[in-house]
Parts: structure tokens; sequence; C-alpha cells
């Protein structure tokens, strides 16, 4: 695991002049993992809790923030409800604005202090809501799943975070096929035109093969100049199309040219990733296949008689 924080959560409403929002106060204990969360900052920063008395900060979406006209070290009432009781009101100050991109966690969570929601709720001092439990790899989340279950026993409940937000967990599988298929059909026409290539060359040195055969060459060892040959032409294409790819990535990545609707795709820009190993990986396999690819049409070779080549213009 690469952390654990606590927290508790509690409904309430949002109100001034302006507006109201309907919320959910989370409740973030001194554990809480302020650098994992700073990349969703916007302004400001998260609540300062110690657990030690009140906390009147609270950071708030963007959107709430819009809804309700707020901006840093602005005041806002909050109002909580309970069964039967009279209405709980709290004044807290925004002390953060952020943004995470996923409509229902932007449209509801406002992060505050746990003790707010140990005294709305009446809990105890060490009681708490949830525990958030964060991977070092998020891909080994079904295989610590089962881990998690055992050591939370069976009164609590554990809840993966794919389970939660499926939505989001389908888009990025309809993302990652959409990543294969369109490798696979650039794989198609880089096979067809290297192909195309091959096949050229074999019809404009139809002279030199049947020169080569006459002074003794086999049909393998033309065969296999020729395939040589076609993928050191292909290696200038990669390079640079390698450079070119990778430049477009940067300027997506620091520059975020190419926008999203975030209601839709739940990202505001294109996302990218800028793996070494996959370029390296994909552009050696390209190679690769292709030199495969090029063994059969390379037979041609072998059909061509070397007295119809040498005459041959």
């Amino acid at each position: 695991m690469a952390s654990v924080q606590k927290y508790a959560t509690v409904t309430g409403i949002m109100r001034n002049e302006h507006n109201f929002a309907g919320i959910i106060f989370k409740g973030i204990g001194k554990d809480f993992d302020s650098l994992r969360f700073k990349k969703f900052l916007i302004e400001g920063r998260t609540p300062i809790v110690t657990e030690v008395g009140y906390n009147h900060g609270v950071t708030i979406s963007q959107k709430i923030a819009n809804d309700l006209h707020l901006k840093l070290k602005d005041s806002i009432v909050t109002i909580f409800s309970k069964v039967d009781q009279k209405p709980i009101y709290r004044k807290f100050e925004v002390v953060g604005i952020y943004k995470t991109d996923i409509k229902m966690i932007d449209e509801q969570f406002v992060i505050g202090g746990i003790n707010h929601v140990r005294k709305i709720q009446d809990m105890k001092p060490d009681e708490v809501g949830g525990i958030d439990i964060f991977l070092k790899n998020v891909n080994d989340i079904d295989k610590d799943y089962p881990e998690i279950e055992k050591l939370i026993g069976y009164k609590n409940y554990a809840e993966k975070a794919t389970e939660k937000f499926p939505q989001i967990t389908d888009w990025i599988s309809i993302y990652d096929t959409n990543i294969a298929l369109i490798i696979i059909i650039m794989l198609i026409v880089v096979i067809i035109n290297i192909i195309m290539v091959l096949l050229i060359l074999i019809i404009e040195r139809t002279n030199s093969i049947g020169l080569l055969k006459t002074l003794g060459a086999s049909n393998s060892q033309i065969r296999t100049t020729f395939i040589n040959y076609t993928l050191i032409i292909m290696i200038p294409g990669l390079l640079y199309g390698n450079a070119i790819g990778l430049g477009l990535i940067l300027i997506q990545k620091f520059f975020g040219v190419i926008k999203l609707n975030p209601e839709n795709y739940y990202v505001s820009t294109v996302p990218v990733d800028l793996n070494p190993i996959a370029i390296i990986s994909i552009s050696v396999g390209i190679l690769i296949i292709s030199g495969l690819a090029l063994i059969i049409p390379s037979y041609l070779i072998s059909k061509i008689s070397p007295v119809k080549a040498i005459k041959y213009n």
C-alpha cells in the first residue's frame, strides 16, 4: 500500500446571497495526503488538520465556487440537518479550490476537518466513517482487494474504486481498445506500404537480380539483401516519425492544445503518456513484423529467370 487515510462524511447545504448547493462534506484527518491531492488544486491549499479542536478552512470545487461566486478567503455558511433535530450551522473559510474533471465529485464534495463531522454525527473522537487505501500500483487492485477484505474483517465493507466509479473505468477500457485498434490499423498500413516498396525494388532491379544469379548468388542470398535494404529504407522514416510524434506529445503534455469536454470524457485535455519503453518496443516490433511480412513477397525473386532478367529493360 502507498498510503492510508481516514475520513468521515456528512451531507449539507452551502448557502449565501447568490445561490445554494447541496454538498457532501468530507472530513479528513491529519493523515490526509495533501501532496497526492495537490495536482487537482487550482488555487490555495487543502485544510491543515491536526484533529485538535476545529479547523474552519475548507477546499471546494471550482464548480461550487462558480455557482456560489466564491473565491479564496471568502466565508460561507453551511447547514447540516439531523433527523428530529434543529439544523446545525457552521461557518467556513475557503482556503482552496480544486478541479478533478469528474462530474460526480466536482458537483458535491467539499473537503474540511474530520472533527466537524464527528461533532455533527455524534461520533467519538477516535471514530471514522471510512478509510481510503491507495495502492502503489492501481493495476493490482483486483489482486489486493481480497487481502484487504480479510484485514478489515467481515463487519466492515470494502469497495473498489473501479466498482464505485464504473463509468470511468469503462471509458478507460474503451480508450485502451481504441489505442489497440489504431496501432493495428497503422501496422497494416505500414506492412502494405513496405511490401509495395519491396515489389518496386524487385521490378527496378530485375536486371541486377539476373546478373547476381548468373554470378552464382542463391535466391536466399538475394532475398536477404532485398529485405535488409527495404528495412534500411524504413529506419529514417521511423526516426522522423518518432521525433514528430514525441514533439506533438510534449506539446500536448505541457500546453494541453487539444481540449475535451470533461462532462463526457472526465478529463479537460487529451491525456498523453510519454513512455520511452513503449515507443522503443513499438518501433522495434514494427521492424520485426515488417521483416517477417516481407519474406513471402520476396519469393518472387526465385521466379525470375536469369536469362530473361538480363534481357529485361
